[in-house]
């Protein structure tokens, strides 16, 4: 297991002084807005039939998060089935990146944490049983020290995704290992729906949980700590959620159990975020919960929408988690296409923009790739018009950061040829992961560009970090444009090549293979720090086209 210390950084606004800021510019910003109150923008279909037609209307974008879950419960996409040797797990999570490199991802969010289980070495909870099919049988290496350093070997932000209270996809204790927590402490769980779930309303349970989580993020080198849609389950129809003895003892001051409940999450989001920062305040801390928070008809900050309610059905209150200020990032799954009646991708999306602009927290939208699948979206071209569609939010002010697609399989598989399209008209660029503000910087230099001379079938780089230990830059971004004169022009995504992995060393080295012979170009490199803040640019240097 490795652990990378962080240098310390300039003085940044904490994520409270941020958000007074953020707040503060929201409300001077063209459309209503406060912490307090919101007001949705209004419905714009027009804006979603324009996005329909003028798909490839925007030029790529230098910032955005690319990214795609890889599903480890049931074997969803990794490991692809149970019984794999650690050389043939390797190789399919290898391929995953492949993928990834493929399509100009720049993210991939790992469930390591299934089900109360651990894909790490951990001391509180047994190794996962959809590594080798036995739960609690060591895998023959390091899942997680492996999925991190190769993730970082490309460049690639790796977050960590882990399912709070979700015990077992079976009801019966009995088939869990001895030594597994909820065997230790059977008061600590409850069944429902056919599961095992940690009972959310315990002090204890929350501890563990989160003591759980905090093991791996102090002894890897994670740069998020990612939580999707399930909080208290999803309701099953006859079942009644079995915690009362539970409110009778730890529910004073609350009359409503509703209420308690979302309390009970509500603490642990909090908790939880407020501890991961204490010990590595550079890791982001993500939630993806269900799209539809409320639908106006039940509460008039809520959106235009009929549908089900994470506020109500999950007891997840996760506008309060936005404007509270608890993430780096929200991720709503917002997994329905244009013209939805009860589910309109043109009413949801513009109001989490709202949400997540009055607080400064980045949007990251949750693509339903699955549905294009199944079959659900008929439409070849509904997630390259979703972004579309998100690149207008941007322009009127209320920025959407990024995508992530559910779930990796369908990335390759491509159905209807939706990724491609995906790819053609959003990411034909490389893109960086954008830049938090809050998050703790390292003041980078502008690396000293040595030369550029053709080698072989491309161009190779060499530069170095003149910079001091403490300032060390963690990657960087190679920029390039044509013809032997003349700036480079670093904000134009055009001309980015890509980002490359800081090596050990002064000197780093990077061969551009999709130069053209023939060709004369300019070259630029900046330093990125591990939160992508960049440095200024190189001097530029120049290869004739001979």
């Amino acid at each position: 297991m490795t652990t990378t210390p962080h240098d310390p950084a300039p003085a940044r606004l904490d994520r409270r002084g941020f958000l007074t800021l953020a707040a503060a510019g929201v409300a001077a910003s063209a459309f209503t807005v406060t912490v307090g109150t919101l007001h949705a923008a209004p419905a714009r279909a027009a804006e979603a039939g324009a996005a329909a037609q003028a798909t490839a209307a925007f030029a790529p974008r230098k910032r955005e998060l690319r990214a795609m879950w890889i599903s480890s419960v049931v074997n969803i996409d990794w490991p692809s089935r149970t019984g794999l040797s650690a050389d043939e797990q390797r190789a399919e999570f290898l391929h995953w990146l492949d993928v990834a490199e493929q399509f100009n991802l720049n993210a991939v969010f790992v469930q390591v944490r299934p089900t109360a289980d651990a894909f790490w070495p951990s001391p509180l909870e047994p190794w996962s049983q959809y590594l080798t099919g036995v739960q609690g049988q060591d895998p023959g290496y390091d899942p997680l020290a492996f999925i991190v350093e190769e993730a970082h070997r490309r460049n690639l932000e790796l977050h960590a995704w882990y399912n709070p209270y979700r015990v077992s996809m079976g009801a019966d204790p009995s088939t869990l290992v001895p030594e597994h927590p909820a065997r230790v402490h059977p008061e600590w769980i409850w069944a429902y729906g056919g599961k095992l779930y940690f009972d959310p309303g315990l002090p204890e349970t929350q501890e563990h949980i989160q003591q759980a989580i905090l093991h791996s993020v102090e002894h890897y080198d994670l740069d998020g700590v990612h939580f999707d849609d399930y909080f208290y389950p999803y309701p099953v129809a006859g079942q009644t959620i079995p915690d009362a003895a539970t409110f009778a003892a730890h529910g004073a001051g609350f009359d409503d159990i509703a209420d308690w409940r979302r309390h009970n999450v509500d603490t642990f989001v909090r908790s939880i975020s407020e501890r991961i920062k204490a010990l590595k305040p550079w890791v982001k801390f993500g939630i993806s919960p269900f799209g539809i928070w409320r639908n106006k008809a039940s509460d008039p900050l809520g959106s235009e929408t009929g549908g089900s309610q994470s506020y109500d059905l999950q007891f997840a209150d996760t506008r309060k988690w936005v404007l509270e200020g608890w993430l780096d990032y929200i991720n709503p799954q917002i997994y329905w296409q244009f013209g939805l009646a009860v589910a309109d991708y043109a009413k949801l999306a513009p109001w989490w923009a709202d949400v997540a602009a009055t607080s400064g927290t980045h949007l990251y939208i949750g693509e339903a790739l699955y549905k294009v699948t199944s079959g659900v979206f008929t439409d070849p071209a509904e997630l390259s018009n979703h972004l579309t569609f998100d690149r207008e939010l941007d322009a009127s002010g209320r920025p959407v950061h990024g995508n992530v697609y559910f779930s990796a399989k369908h990335v390759p598989a491509d159905p209807k040829g939706s990724m491609s399209r995906v790819l053609a008209d959003h990411y034909s660029r490389p893109a960086i992961v954008p830049a938090m503000e809050w998050l703790p910087a390292t003041a980078v230099r502008e690396p000293v560009l040595a030369h550029a001379k053709r080698a072989g079938a491309g161009i190779e780089l060499q530069w170095s970090d003149a910079a001091p230990p403490s300032r060390r830059a963690t990657s960087f971004a190679v920029y390039r444009a044509e013809g032997a004169e003349g700036p480079i022009d670093i904000e134009d995504a055009r001309n980015l090549v890509g980002t490359v992995r800081a090596a050990s060393g002064v000197v780093q080295r990077f061969v551009d293979e999709t130069a053209a012979p023939g060709t004369a170009y300019r070259y630029a490199v900046t330093a990125l720090d591990r939160v992508w803040n960049e440095s200024a640019p190189s001097a530029v240097k120049r290869v004739g086209g001979e």
